[in-house]
């Protein structure tokens, strides 16, 4: 039988694909072997690729001692070694370089080993060389393209995932569902709800709405760009609504500053047999924080690993802290972190801040004075904890310290983020930073906003 399917290979790679160890697919091989076709490339070709493309190791260091004892290979043999390389290195050892070493000596690759070096650059996020690659690229085919953009997502270049759409659309690619997926993702951080809208149209017109991963993704898309009313719809209608797509709903309620609307969710997926997640438990309790819905936050916070099982992360113990400190109980606040995460040490820029903001919000510097010390012998050299700390003291009147501060962050050489704004025109994103003149047509804004400044104060006079 295995003589007869030798030259389809159909057989033998159906086999070899059920094998469940190692000791199975030896078994093929020694049939193979008592049947005098170990040179014959059609025969042994099936069982190679199985064995190099298996995500068990011991598969592949096997198709490796294959492939080292043939003595015939054809390059469709080669390749296949290679893209075995690809998912060790990738899964295991993340040896780009290594891989990429393997890659170059191969004269002629496929679009399949052109992509899987894109993407193992991706996923290490090493986008510079992930797109020379794509660059170069003899040929692309949609899989290409979704690698390439998915490795500007991972690195938050959301503006660079639109640009590379839009690029591809003018290539005439049709985009399947893993880079409307991608594209969404970019719409949402970025509020771009024109191009978003014009994803949910394209995936309704092939039916790739009823994907849930697209869906969830529109719920995120819409919620981000304020539209509420439109993710709830999309929401409504995921007939099987996995935790992903909870979460994506009660995070957007709660971005709209529906608190009541984000606990009625919250509740309505543990009854409907849904685990919440740690995802979960960060959007519920930011609802609270905007809320002031200190006990509701605070009796959430005590049932998660009470009742459903998730524990505490840093990200919760800093909900917490802001919950606290908002609502005014920077006493409290200290309190939690002393008792519940054993002192400063155990948390972050997050929970610092958010103490400290409150010590400034409410006036209390004894607090704030006090908190500053102790991260000042830990050494910690966050900007935000620094300005907030000078803020503190100056607004205080407590010159020498805040002198102190200041003297810390220049010599430090620390440089406040400058604040971004994001619009979109005619489906473009344009971004724009604080003091920058890089944008092609920064003097001819520049010009029209004081053209409005002198209309404003015509107006005025």
């Amino acid at each position: 039988m295995i003589q007869k399917s030798v030259r389809s290979g159909g057989f033998l790679t159906v086999l070899a694909r059920k094998c469940k160890n190692l000791n199975q697919l030896k078994q093929i091989h020694a049939h193979l072997l008592r049947s005098h076709l170990p040179h014959n490339p059609y025969a042994i070709a099936p069982l190679l690729s199985v064995a190099a493309t298996s995500n068990d190791v011991s598969f592949l260091s096997y198709a490796s001692s294959l492939f080292a004892n043939l003595a015939h290979r054809n390059t469709f043999m080669h390749n296949t070694m290679i893209r075995g390389a690809f998912i060790e290195f990738y899964s295991v050892s993340r040896e780009v370089g290594t891989a990429r070493l393997l890659f170059d000596r191969i004269p002629r690759k496929d679009v399949v080993l052109w992509t899987a070096m894109i993407d193992g650059y991706g996923k290490m996020g090493d986008v510079q060389n992930a797109r020379k690659l794509f660059d170069e690229m003899p040929e692309r085919n949609v899989i290409s393209w979704s690698a390439m953009m998915a490795a500007y997502s991972r690195v938050s270049n959301f503006k660079e995932v639109l640009a590379l759409f839009s690029e591809m659309q003018i290539t005439g690619t049709e985009p399947n569902e893993s880079i409307l997926v991608t594209v969404l993702t970019a719409c949402a951080h970025l509020g771009a709800l024109m191009q978003g809208l014009w994803v949910h149209s394209y995936a309704k017109r092939f039916n790739f709405d009823s994907n849930p991963i697209l869906a969830t993704a529109l719920v995120d898309m819409y919620s981000k760009c304020g539209c509420v009313e439109s993710a709830l719809s999309v929401f409504e209608s995921i007939p099987s609504k996995d935790a992903g797509a909870w979460n994506a709903m009660i995070s957007g309620v709660a971005l709209s500053g529906d608190a009541r609307k984000s606990l009625e969710l919250f509740h309505q997926m543990a009854m409907k047999g849904t685990k919440p997640t740690e995802t979960t438990f960060v959007a519920v309790l930011t609802a609270c924080t905007h809320a002031k819905m200190v006990q509701e936050g605070l009796q959430l916070f005590e049932e998660m690993s009470s009742i459903y099982g998730v524990e505490p992360q840093v990200e919760h113990y800093a909900c917490v802290i802001d919950l606290l400190s908002r609502a005014g109980m920077v006493e409290e606040a200290e309190n939690f972190i002393e008792e519940k995460m054993g002192g400063l040490a155990g948390g972050d820029v997050n929970v610092w801040g958010a103490l400290l903001n409150a010590c400034r919000i409410y006036r209390n510097v004894d607090i704030g004075n006090r908190v500053w010390k102790k991260l000042a012998d830990m050494g910690v050299a966050d900007c935000g904890t620094h300005v907030l700390s000078y803020n503190i003291y100056k607004e205080a009147g407590w010159d020498v310290e805040a002198k102190r501060v200041r003297t810390m962050i220049s010599e430090a050489g620390m440089k406040k983020k400058p604040g971004c704004s994001i619009i979109e025109v005619n489906n473009v994103v344009e971004e724009f930073l604080a003091g920058d003149q890089s944008h092609p047509q920064a003097q001819e804004i520049r010009k029209l906003l004081d053209s409005f400044l002198k209309m404003v104060n015509l107006e005025d006079v």
